[in-house]
């Protein structure tokens, strides 16, 4: 770069290749390609190219002079054999395998004139072949790399052999490690792929990107929503009547946020617990047995108002009676009239002294028209197998109601539910009660904040809070969540915690089926 230092740089721009600049592009050509002589596309190849996909044939200029090229195609990748050549690839030069129905974007070549190379503009020309596949929504990048370094070792090492060392850094490979280092990931050797490459002796390496937004091409609508909008609903504990006026409140609250446009209300743990004043003079296990007769009917009346008011509803949590046992559980009520059950795993000590509270047996993640979700009830959040669970079943969203009656057991829900939101790389929604039922045996005083938590990283809050509600004040909270965020950080975050995990040292499964079957 001594002819061209960083100071005489006065602009660098990104265009689409002209046959007015194959003149130029002939002598960038063959100074990338001093190793290889008469190593350059003729005036008809690049005209073939230009006509064909002129969005796949780019330049990048600086100071106006062509510093370097990047020329790709569109082919049906199942087509060709694993094994290809670069000659098959191309129809023997002609491009004929270039296909607009095709499904990968594949590189024919990149080069960067010598005098422009450290710079990092072979970045920009990756970056601009993601973002085109992106933008086609086509499944991937891919391209055989050179590996032009290898002939110095061939006498003594395996191309597989090679690649090995040079990922663990005992080997320099400029080029290959650029590559990697643009989230191109090796896939196979190919053999006799280019020939006249001594230096790489005919080897190449497949490298392949996968875009993480492709969506399969399907004549049905796509009604699948990547941008969700939450409404968490702290509830306030007040004496009611009878079921039908806390009903009245509670649609009340599905009415403001579906009125937000919301794709899901998430309720409290024990939400209905108010009722429980009418049967003060009884036991509290026979107070709550006496609550669980309403179940039916408030999960009945969600039914019809995740209809009417276009809305997911996840009711919190209510006390149900099966076979005589007591459960704590709750029912996801989809807009499309359909419902799912769910238990809390985990009953606090205080539940089964209290009112003789059963375990759950059934863990699963929920298919919705959002994606996929996973519903934990307050103390089951507090266990980190059950979230990593449901997140290897391809959970999004965990949504948490929760009841705490002080701060210290609010914190204890509270940071175990952002840890969740990281370790697995999704969205948490909580949502508690607050106030106070001093005609309620139990129930006396809730403490609550409902949050929404995302994993911390660039494109997420820095403190992992997407929103939070006031501390013990009634209201709602409505938050966005961006799928597509998550996708993107699986495959470029930061750190990785999903990806990195140390199967071969640790594993975790499920003991027992969602039905209770053996796994």
């Amino acid at each position: 770069m001594a002819s061209n230092p960083l100071n005489e740089i006065e602009n660098i721009e990104l265009a689409f290749l002209s046959l007015d600049d194959y003149q130029e592009l002939k002598e960038v050509m063959i100074q990338s390609y001093s190793t290889m002589p008469n190593s350059y596309w003729k005036e008809h190849h690049i005209k073939t190219l230009i006509d064909q996909f002129p969005e796949g044939q780019v330049v990048i200029k600086v100071n106006s002079q062509i510093a370097g090229c990047a020329l790709s195609i569109i082919v049906e990748y199942d087509q060709f054999d694993s094994n290809h050549t670069y000659k098959e690839i191309t129809g023997n030069y002609t491009f004929k395998t270039h296909s607009q129905n095709g499904d990968v974007l594949y590189g024919i070549d990149i080069f960067i004139k010598p005098e422009f190379r450290g710079l990092r503009l072979g970045r920009r020309l990756y970056d601009y072949r993601k973002e085109l596949c992106e933008r086609m929504n086509l499944k991937g990048v891919a391209f055989g790399g050179r590996i032009p370094n290898y002939h110095k070792y061939s006498n003594k090492l395996t191309p597989k052999e090679y690649i090995a060392k040079v990922r663990h850094k005992e080997i320099d490979d400029p080029v290959l490690n650029f590559q990697v280092s643009n989230d191109f990931h090796p896939s196979k050797i190919l053999k006799n792929y280019l020939e006249g490459d001594e230096a790489s002796d005919e080897y190449a390496v497949l490298l392949e990107w996968d875009n993480i937004y492709y969506e399969k091409r399907s004549k049905k609508a796509n009604i699948t929503k990547k941008l969700i909008r939450l409404g968490l609903i702290q509830w306030q504990m007040r004496p009611y009547k009878d079921l039908k006026e806390l009903l009245q409140q509670a649609e009340f609250f599905i009415d403001a946020v579906s009125g937000y446009r919301s794709d899901f209300a998430l309720f409290p743990e024990f939400f209905n617990a108010p009722l429980m004043a009418d049967n003060n003079h009884l036991t509290e296990p026979e107070a709550i047995r006496e609550l669980a007769k309403h179940t039916t009917g408030v999960i009945q009346r969600f039914s019809e108002l995740a209809i009417s008011y276009n809305i997911n509803i996840i009711s919190g949590s209510l006390p149900e009676i099966q076979d005589g046992r007591l459960y704590n559980v709750g029912y996801l009520c989809k807009r499309d009239g359909t419902t799912e059950r769910y238990e809390k795993l985990h009953v606090t000590p205080d539940e089964i002294k209290v009112w003789g509270m059963q375990k759950g047996k059934q863990l699963k993640v929920f298919d919705t028209d959002c994606g996929k979700i996973g519903i934990l009830i307050c103390y089951d959040v507090e266990f980190p197998e059950l979230s990593r669970l449901l997140a290897e079943e391809g959970m999004d969203i965990l949504f948490v109601p929760f009841l705490t009656d002080t701060q210290n057991g609010y914190s204890r829900v509270r940071n175990c539910a952002q840890a969740r939101a990281i370790e697995n790389e999704c969205y948490v929604a909580i949502a508690g009660c607050v106030g106070n039922l001093p005609k309620v045996h139990n129930m006396d005083i809730q403490y609550a904040q409902s949050m929404v938590f995302t994993p911390c990283d660039f494109a997420f809050p820095a403190n992992g809070v997407k929103a939070e509600a006031t501390p013990n004040t009634e209201m709602i909270l409505i938050a966005d969540c961006d799928i597509d965020l998550l996708r993107e950080l699986n495959q470029f975050g930061s750190v990785r915690n999903l990806r990195d995990r140390r199967k071969d040292i640790y594993e975790l499964k499920k003991t027992k089926g969602g039905d209770g079957s053996d796994q």
